[in-house]
This record gives C-alpha cells, structure tokens and sequence, in this order.
C-alpha cells in the first residue's frame, strides 16, 4: 500500500516559454521528470510520496505543474503540444540534456509523444495509469466509459468544487480512502479552485468545442513498440473503464511491453501504487 507524506518541497520556478512554471525537486543524479495528469485539482503534488524515495536511490527528481495547473501560469490551453514544449523547455532552463519522464493519466501520452519524436533527449519512459495506451476492448467497451468520464467532467466544469465535492472526487479515483488525509484533502482542494478552476472549465469547452480533441493518425498504444528507449508501465487493476482487461488485450498483441497490474489500485497509481512504483522504478531506472 501507498506510504504517507512526510515531506514538504520548496516551490521553486522556472521561466518557460514565457511562463512560470512552479516545479519542487530533490536529489543529485540522473534526471526524472514527473507528470500529472489532467483532472481537476491535479498538479505536481501527487508525486509527494514519490520524489523522496527515488531521490534517495540516486536521482534528480522533479515534479512539475503545466501551465494552467497548480502554482504554474495560468492557461486555457490543455494540449500536448503545450506541454512537450513546456518539458523541454523546463529541461533546457535546468540544463538537462537528457531525462527519463513518468506520466501519469492523461500525461503518458505526452512522455511517449516525447519519447518518439525526442530520442536523444529521453533516457527512460514510465506510464501510470493512461487508459488511452491500452487498446479498446471488440465492440468499443472501455471507450464508452472514456466517454462517460468525459461527459462527467463536463459536469464538474459547472460549478466550483466544495471540499467535500473535491474528497469525493479523490475518493473516486482512489483504492486506499484512508490516504485522504485532511492536510492531502486541503492542498488537492487549493489546486483545484480559483484560476485552476477557471482553466479546467475553458479546457473543457475547447474539447467540447472541438467534438472532443482526438486527433487522426496511428494510435499511440500502436506506437509503443517503436520507442528507443525503455518503457515500463504500471496500471491499476480496479481502474476505472475496464482498464484490466485492456491492459491483458495489449500485453496478448505486444507480449514484449513490460507491464504491471497492481491490486488494490485504481486511477490514483501515485497515490495507491507509490510502494510499487518505488519497486518497480529503481531497478528499471538504473538500466
């Protein structure tokens, strides 16, 4: 089960592309750059139980919020073209030349979008959670519940979040309940209203707007395979949109793909899988 915080982090930031962006870090040595994911109230803080331990084993580890979430500037534009270039951007203000990324949720696809088109500036890729590099099940089950989940964020974007619409938002996503601590209810709950609110609803109605922001091409889950560098990646068995039995259909097609299905885990893998992902990193990215 996921380890409690006991660490606080100095807010650091760095001027990106014109804009602020708030990053907390410790440690010497290889770089790892750490994700969040897209969700309201989501921000670099969901790697607090994650930055320490991997320090310790000999990494540079840093966490950051992309523009329009948590401390960063504040921006409308949720895409994965802002956020690659706001990666290599942080990157290029902290001279890092090379990286290994951890992407959680909607942020895998940005750490494996970086790793095709970035080789030489990529040293290790690891996937938390992101439902959309697991291929959908025969007759769409899994993309309907995405699009469940969708819609429902829609929903949200109505009205700004209580404290108790924030816990029961965590709870939603979480396996280990007892992990909402007051102090991890409140600082979820500041990322998650004033501006951050503001940008989530103006994200919302540019997907909307947009019949949904997928774009054409190959899908990335096809791609996984053409990385130069390695991937592992780690998933939730209670996930939510039938992401265990996705994560068996694409370990069947890429059999070679190192994959780990964590019990008592849902979407929250920082969160819920923070002792695996500790087990699960150091030796990988130590290769």
């Amino acid at each position: 089960m996921a380890t409690t915080v006991t660490t606080e982090f100095e807010d650091k930031f760095a001027d990106v592309e014109g804009n602020s962006i708030r990053y907390i870090e410790d440690g010497s040595g290889p770089a790892v750059l750490l994700f969040h994911g897209a969700s309201l109230g989501s921000s670099a803080d969901v790697y607090r139980r994650t930055i320490g331990p991997l320090a310790a084993e000999g990494f540079r580890v840093i966490a950051f919020d992309f523009p329009g979430f948590g401390l960063s500037a504040y921006s409308e534009d949720g895409s994965v073209g802002l956020k690659k270039k706001t990666t290599l951007g942080l990157m290029d203000a902290l001279g890092l030349d090379k990286a290994a990324l951890v992407g959680h949720s909607q942020a895998g696809n940005v750490a494996i979008a970086l790793g095709l088109e970035n080789p030489e500036r990529i040293s290790h890729i690891i996937v938390l959670g992101t439902g959309s590099l697991l291929p959908p099940l025969e007759g769409g089950a899994g993309k309907r519940e995405e699009a469940v989940l969708q819609r429902m964020d829609q929903r949200m974007a109505q009205t700004e979040p209580t404290i108790e619409d924030t816990r029961k938002l965590l709870e939603g996503t979480l396996f280990h309940h007892e992990l909402i601590t007051d102090e991890e209810l409140q600082l979820r709950h500041s990322r998650s209203v004033g501006r951050n609110f503001e940008a989530f609803v103006a994200r919302n109605e540019a997907r909307a707007k947009s019949g949904g922001g997928g774009g054409g091409g190959t899908p990335l889950w096809q791609r996984l395979t053409e990385l130069k560098m390695p991937l592992l990646m780690i998933y939730g068995r209670e996930d939510r949109a039938r992401a265990a039995d996705r994560f068996a259909l694409l370990r069947e097609k890429e059999p070679g793909l190192d994959m780990h299905l964590v019990d008592g885990c849902k979407h929250l893998v920082p969160w819920d899988a923070a002792d695996v992902i500790q087990e699960l990193a150091v030796p990988f990215l130590k290769k």
